[in-house]
């Protein structure tokens, strides 16, 4: 199926709020003193985010690009590998296809989660603390407990030449949504095709970067912050001539956990935005949608006419 989209718009709009990249897109130096005021506002603005000093070697980013390709991928117009970061048993299946290479592939894997998990859980503490949320980890020790339901994903985007535009469209290589858990941490190679939206509806494209971190604020962070912080919409639209690689950590809850607005961020129980639902049941309801959906919809609260 070939699912075209209108042209992206050059260039991101200016902002007061927060420090910028040129072209608009928030930039975040985590090493700065003033972080978690900055983090706040890129989330309320945007959903969205550019980190650098980070803290996760290059050197290790590198390999686990390297081992994630191999030399001998299918192409296709996606393929992708989903693992879950809490059990060795995806690792056991691919040893009795991949022998050695599987176990060398499970140890950059286990590398590299711990060093972007344990970024966005400083992430997610800094926001809270930026929104005087106690206690501090309110946010963290979701994706720090035992049985946090973090995933990691591997997707390879193979050049595409059909992806020339048609009558001023582009090819769509991953369809817009959003990311229904907490955070997501992104990083890809030096090919471009991330996009975002923007509140009044715009796809403005991403700029790659293969040493920066990108930050996605998830559905469930919404809800916890009663609609203060914004889950982003995005997709990514097929390169005519390099293939794409990207690399994301979704932070998520236990399947178990209530998720609902912080009590420290309502009024009262009229002013919350979002009915109370388990991620297990909003996992389940967002699997049986469309890409595009407004999953949320269906957990805002109506207000009485």
């Amino acid at each position: 199926m070939v699912v075209l989209s209108k042209p992206a718009i050059e260039q991101f709009p200016k902002t007061k709020n927060c420090a910028t990249l040129l072209g608009g897109i928030p930039l975040i130096d985590l090493s700065k003193s003033d972080t978690k005021t900055q983090l706040v506002r890129a989330c309320e603005d945007f959903g969205f985010f550019k980190v650098i000093n980070h803290g996760v070697p290059v050197e290790l980013i590198r390999e686990l690009e390297s081992e994630a390709i191999g030399p001998n991928g299918d192409v296709g117009w996606l393929e992708y590998l989903l693992l879950t970061t809490n059990t060795h048993s995806d690792y056991r299946n691919f040893a009795s296809i991949f022998g050695e290479a599987a176990e060398n592939f499970r140890c950059v894997v286990n590398k590299y989660i711990s060093a972007v998990k344990k970024m966005a859980c400083e992430i997610l503490e800094m926001l809270a603390d930026g929104l005087r949320i106690q206690p501090i980890n309110a946010f963290s020790k979701l994706l720090m407990d035992e049985q946090s339901d973090s995933v990691f994903r591997v997707n390879h985007y193979p050049p595409c030449p059909d992806s020339q535009e048609s009558k001023g469209r582009n090819l769509i290589g991953f369809g817009e949504h959003t990311d229904p858990q907490i955070i997501s941490v992104l990083r890809s190679n030096n090919t471009s095709g991330l996009q975002i939206s923007l509140k009044d509806g715009r796809w403005i494209p991403v700029p790659p970067d293969q040493n920066s971190f990108f930050i996605n604020v998830g559905d469930s962070l919404q809800v916890m912050t009663n609609g203060r912080f914004k889950s982003v919409r995005h997709r990514v639209v097929a390169n005519s001539s390099k293939s794409r690689l990207s690399m994301i950590y979704f932070g998520g809850p236990p399947l178990s956990e209530r998720i609902a607005p912080l009590a420290s961020l309502v009024q009262g129980e009229e002013d919350s935005l979002y009915k109370e639902f388990t991620w297990f049941e909003y996992k389940k309801s967002a699997y049986k949608t469309r890409l595009a959906d407004n999953r949320l919809g269906l957990f805002e609260k109506i207000a009485a006419s």
